[in-house]
């Protein structure tokens, strides 16, 4: 049965805005680093792995798509300070959280498309940690602090939950990987 397109442009804008937050993430931690924050660049880059990680997923479930039709961003684009970059960050992530997400769910939900539902999921909840940690690395920046980690920036490779410790959780809360699988950063 082939896919219905209300479904297919949410799938495409989730993974437009998903690829986009990953390599603004990416120039979020040179400006980072350049600052003398080298734990938050490593936090930026977890994440946009984890971005990445949502974007691929968006993309398999759109494997008959050649083309995108529209391709839209929602996040403020553009560099400034490790402090502004984690604002931006944060708006990125409040609007996936609040808006974007909770919209594709309930579209995917309402079209009967169980494995793009489980993408936008996966993304949602995901989201949610990104924000936390990255409102936490402003608290710090803000005060002209690097922010503390305390062995490693982990991620799913599946969900892109991202969780900071000196080991993975036993398996991911969102999807059920063992933390073994984990990426370490």
């Amino acid at each position: 049965m082939p896919r219905r397109p209300m479904v297919k442009e949410a799938l495409l804008n989730a993974f437009a805005g998903e690829s986009v937050a990953a390599a603004r993430y990416e120039a979020y931690a040179e400006v980072a680093e350049r600052e003398g924050f080298p734990n938050v660049a490593r936090l930026f880059r977890a994440i946009a792995y984890a971005e990445r990680i949502h974007a691929r997923n968006h993309l398999k479930r759109l494997a008959d798509v050649k083309a995108p039709e529209k391709l839209v961003a929602e996040a403020p684009i553009g560099l400034g300070s490790t402090s502004e970059n984690l604002e931006y960050a944060m708006m990125g992530e409040k609007f996936e959280i609040e808006e974007m997400y909770p919209a594709y769910i309930a579209l995917a939900k309402h079209h009967g498309d169980k494995a793009a539902e489980i993408s936008f999921l996966y993304a949602l909840e995901a989201e949610k940690m990104h924000y936390e940690l990255f409102k936490k690395a402003k608290e710090y920046v803000d005060k002209g602090e690097d922010m503390p980690i305390e062995g490693y920036i982990w991620i799913c490779p599946v969900c892109g939950y991202t969780v900071i410790g000196e080991e993975p959780p036993a398996k991911c809360p969102i999807c059920g990987v063992l933390g073994k699988d984990f990426v370490k950063f």
